[in-house]
């Protein structure tokens, strides 16, 4: 993807988001509590519908929602605007589908804390600082707790799952600050939406039932309010504060969505971790928090996030 424009904050609109006058952090807090909660709501339905169709219409009931709300201006947008729009839908696709095929398999708060290396990955990455190499050793160990009593057949797929979803949380975190910059008014999430909505049926529909999903509109709403909690709200609060955050603040913030997970998967679902995956889960958040904040930075090249 070609390098931004030499302003230092490339955009399409240079109207800012009422969103604006709150903390980064806060928004940041409230995006992982919405998103956790509502991922619990999606586990929910995916015990009786399958992650697939529960997938899909999550990402279309988020990306009809944004639209009907905040349709996007493409009417004057660079390339490069438009092309980081197309990659972050992309990775949002990847990105949930494999988080709900691994919530269909391991409790909520143990495919979370399993992604996690993602965000990790991005706190500690260029740095050569030995406390660096402990944080990781430490989430290393965590996972590891997690992961190794959990290879069976179908757990196996979860926890492959759930790394991909690692992974494409990582580029979540770079790239995203690519969409805030570009798009500072929130309309260009709109935009990644409906890129992520597009792709997201022909690459499920040919392997799922949905029929079941669409004939019960009990069930249909459920999908309506998992859109709304788990996508529309989270990655508009999460896009407003990127544009204002580090990816090393970040990250110290997204340390807190293990415990968050646990929690919504105990209320929600009546998921209850034995206590040496709590003590994982805790290895994990704390790795993941140090790491951010020792992690050295990086020289920021223009409309890019930092990274630490």
């Amino acid at each position: 993807m070609s390098e931004p424009a030499t302003d230092a904050t490339p955009t399409v609109s240079r109207g800012e988001g009422k969103l604006d006058a709150v903390p980064p952090e806060l928004l940041i807090v409230a995006g992982a509590i919405s998103i956790q909660f509502g991922a619990s709501f999606g586990g929910a339905l995916v015990r009786g519908y399958g992650p697939l169709p529960v997938v899909a219409l999550r990402i279309v009931f988020g990306a009809l929602l944004l639209l009907a709300f905040r349709p996007p201006r493409i009417h004057g947008a660079s390339r490069e605007a438009l092309l980081v729009c197309v990659a972050m839908g992309v990775i949002l696709m990847v990105m949930n589908t494999s988080f709900y095929i691994a919530l269909a398999r391991l409790p909520l708060g143990v495919a979370v804390t399993i992604e996690f290396w993602g965000p990790l990955t991005v706190a500690v990455l260029g740095s050569r600082r030995h406390i660096d190499l402990a944080w990781v050793a430490l989430a290393a160990a965590g996972i590891w707790i997690l992961t190794g009593g959990r290879l069976g057949a179908d757990d196996a797929i979860g926890v492959a799952a759930a790394f991909v979803a690692g992974g494409c949380w990582a580029l979540y975190i770079l790239v995203g600050g690519r969409v805030a910059r570009y798009w500072p008014d929130g309309r260009g999430l709109s935009l990644v939406m409906l890129v992520a909505a597009v792709l997201v049926l022909p690459a499920s529909v040919p392997f799922a039932d949905f029929r079941p999903l669409l004939t019960a509109p009990l069930a249909l709403g459920g999908a309506v309010a998992v859109a709304l909690f788990s996508s529309s709200i989270p990655y508009t609060l999460e896009i407003s504060a990127l544009r204002r955050l580090s990816a090393g603040t970040f990250g110290v913030l997204l340390s807190l969505e293990p415990a968050i997970a646990a929690l919504a998967g105990l209320l929600v679902l009546g998921q209850v971790l034995h206590p040496l995956d709590l003590v994982a889960i805790a290895l994990v958040a704390v790795a993941s928090a140090g790491a951010s904040i020792t992690a050295r930075r990086l020289r920021v090249t223009a409309g890019e996030l930092e990274t630490a």
